[in-house]
């Protein structure tokens, strides 16, 4: 259905003049979009209230939708591997692609492969990330950082902490062994067990995500394998000796999607707020939410970041690093088993 779309001001003023108009958006958001520093100039704005909702994994948040009424929600937030599963569940709504910013976005972000469903786009990227290599620069050589083959030469046995999660970290290993991410099949996958079992050697801990981050803050371990800005930006202000890059061999990229709810009452404030947060204001307020940090999608983000979280997010050199980079692998149901299998082998060991 087409909507009548009014410029952003004059939509502002009649939300303010009418009270009983659009005075509240309804958002399913992950834990980023929960900063006040970020959603509270959106709000003054166009003089409304947003009302979040966090969830964790893209499971839950369907499920929510699944038993809410139509116009319940507004906006979505999703991991954008998952955008053509909510597409196919009916909870996304077409998004008017001219009226998208993705001309300003990394040319590697706009993932229309991912954001697009039969040539209609139902979600734009937001924010995006690297699952990598997390160290502290004053405790290992930041130079061996540079290559994944240092992390099981025997020189850093017993001060690796490995993030718990099976497909980034059995994707770093594949790039580790010239497997790319895409060819990771049950046919490939034995060749991945050795050198899996020789990190977890040489590693102290599998951790999950703060404690992966506590035991790099404490001194616990001096590297995490699977790390990446997001594990390390955020404690940046309290411990510069933090830091992380990419190998030679790779990186694993992860990226988040935004898109309105099919059946909102509002599209047209769904789709301002849409647009705020892909905005260069928006990004750079996204990108250094105090839940977690993490690369905006937008280009032009650059001009409202400031020079220190430019630094820690190592902005200008992301056109490097995301031609480096490489997607999570996306397994089919047997091949997914045979990884977590693989994976629960190693903690084990």
């Amino acid at each position: 259905m087409a909507h009548i779309r009014l410029p952003a001001t004059s939509l502002a003023l009649l939300l303010m003049a009418t009270p009983g108009l659009a005075q509240e958006l309804n958002a399913l958001v992950w834990c980023d979009h929960t900063d006040p520093a970020l959603i509270e100039p959106f709000e003054q704005k166009f003089g409304v209230k947003v009302n979040l909702k966090e969830y964790e994994g893209t499971a839950a948040g369907l499920a929510i939708l699944d038993q809410s009424r139509p116009g319940d929600w507004d906006v979505l937030v999703i991991d954008a591997v998952d955008v053509a599963r909510a597409v196919a569940a009916g909870h996304l709504a077409e998004l008017p692609a001219d009226k998208l910013p993705t001309a300003d976005f990394f040319p590697e972000l706009v993932m229309a492969e991912n954001n697009t469903v039969d040539g209609k786009t139902y979600a734009v990227t937001e924010k995006f990330g690297y699952n990598t290599i997390s160290y502290d620069k004053t405790k290992v050589d930041p130079a061996d950082m540079a290559d994944m083959a240092s992390l099981t030469s025997g020189k850093y046995d017993g001060r690796i902490g490995i993030y718990d999660y099976y497909l980034p970290v059995l994707g770093l290993v594949a790039l580790g062994q010239g497997v790319n991410t895409a060819d990771i099949t049950a046919d490939t996958l034995p060749a991945l067990k050795d050198p899996l079992m020789a990190l977890r050697k040489a590693s102290k801990q599998v951790a999950e995500v703060v404690a992966a981050q506590t035991a790099l803050a404490t001194g616990e371990v001096d590297i995490v394998v699977g790390g990446g800005e997001w594990l390390t930006a955020v404690l940046a202000a309290e411990n510069p000796n933090l830091d992380w890059t990419i190998p030679k061999q790779g990186a694993l990229r992860w990226a988040q999607s935004i898109g309105v709810v099919a059946g909102t009452s509002q599209p047209d404030l769904a789709l301002e707020f849409v647009n705020y947060i892909v905005s260069p204001e928006g990004q750079a307020a996204l990108a250094t939410s105090s839940c977690y940090w993490g690369m905006p999608a937008n280009a032009k983000a650059g001009a409202a970041l400031s020079d220190e979280a430019k630094a820690v997010l190592r902005w200008d050199e992301q056109p490097e690093f995301l031609a480096r980079a490489q997607l999570y692998p996306i397994p089919d149901a047997a091949l997914d088993t045979a990884m977590q299998d693989l994976w629960t082998e190693m903690l084990n060991q």
